[in-house]
């Protein structure tokens, strides 16, 4: 059965007709954009010197909840916050609180966030509670130093009470490294070994073409996940893997460690086929694909009426206009399927 036929068949008696794209594939995820702000300059992201949205752009956290709400009236069965870093966002718990009602009511299967754990000593127990169950975390060194010239203002130390302080909350947690050749390429082995000791389970992905990063060249950064594979069947035994989280990851088992490796291909082999995924900006901004620009402003249909009718046509127009597939390609004489935008903008 595919997933379109699943949300046809599970969608509650007065549920509203689920949100299917023009290549039928149901739209069951929405990752959320709570903030741009982050307290991580990361390399491949952002700037060091970027400019923020001004907060009078930005929605408030009873317009991200209504907005969210809608996309689960119509169907969104797991909800993942993002940013910019989701925990800087100022009283960003009533909004998770409020969030939670939805798992309460069997209307949402999943609820979740991706972090860098800067904030989850002071954040994990309350996450718990409010039947937060899994967490993503960029993670993409465990060298200290290197770790300070990856985010430029992260603190090594912290994340990793953040980490231990998931752990003691009952959380799972799947660490995210970004692939980056020269930097964290001769720390694949050690990653693997370390998330096996922890109990987590890992995701590398290749660097994606993504907005002016103050400098930095991105050809110079990539590394192809066909060659980290290559480099690490050398020490580890992977086997292939059906566990699937609702994202584009494809996972192996690994043998020695017990644990779960997942690999994200933006580049060397796209997961358009089967994308279930829309993502929503702090603005409002609804982009259907990571790798295209066409979006749908959400924004003035949710703040021109209390009904929220304009809002779900909004919704449902921009879905009729998810396009197939993105076109990220990175070499020296192509820029093809470059966003302008930085990813801190769209929500990882």
């Amino acid at each position: 059965m595919t997933e379109t036929q699943t949300a046809l068949q599970t969608a509650a008696p007065n549920q509203e007709a689920p949100l299917v794209d023009p290549f039928e594939r149901a739209i069951t995820y929405l990752r959320v954009s709570v903030t741009d702000r982050c307290d991580f300059r990361c390399v491949y992201c952002m700037s060091e010197d970027m400019t923020f949205l001004p907060k009078s752009e930005v929605l408030s956290l009873e317009e991200l909840d209504r907005l969210c709400t809608n996309f689960v009236d119509l169907g969104v069965r797991k909800l993942r916050l993002t940013g910019g870093e989701p925990l800087v966002r100022r009283n960003i718990m009533w909004l998770i609180e409020r969030l939670s009602r939805h798992l309460d009511s069997g209307r949402l299967d999943e609820l979740t966030l991706t972090t860098n754990a800067s904030q989850l000593t002071r954040y994990a127990d309350q996450l718990a509670a409010c039947g937060v169950k899994r967490l993503n975390v960029s993670m993409d060194t465990l060298n200290p130093d290197k770790f300070k010239a990856i985010t430029r203002w992260g603190k090594y130390d912290k994340v990793m009470e953040g980490l231990q302080a998931a752990k003691r909350a009952g959380i799972s947690v799947k660490i995210n490294t970004v692939a980056l050749k020269n930097v964290n390429d001769d720390e694949i082995d050690n990653l693997v070994s370390w998330c096996g000791d922890e109990g987590f389970d890992l995701t590398f992905i290749e660097v994606m073409p993504m907005g002016d990063i103050g400098g930095e060249d991105r050809l110079d950064q990539y590394y192809p996940l066909s060659q980290l594979r290559a480099d690490l069947a050398k020490n580890w035994t992977l086997e292939e893997s059906d566990h699937k989280t609702g994202g584009p990851a494809r996972y192996a088992y690994c043998r020695e460690t017990g644990g779960r490796i997942g690999f994200i291909t933006p580049l060397t082999h796209n997961f358009c086929e089967s994308c279930n995924r829309v993502r929503l900006t702090c603005t409002g901004t609804l982009y259907m694909c990571l790798g295209q620009e066409d979006a749908a402003d959400l924004r003035q249909p949710l703040r021109e009426s209390e009904d929220d009718t304009l809002v779900k046509d909004a919704i449902r127009e921009a879905i009729s206009r998810k396009p197939k597939g993105h076109d990220f390609i990175i070499d020296r004489d192509r820029t093809q399927g470059v966003a302008s935008r930085h990813m801190s903008v769209t929500g990882g």
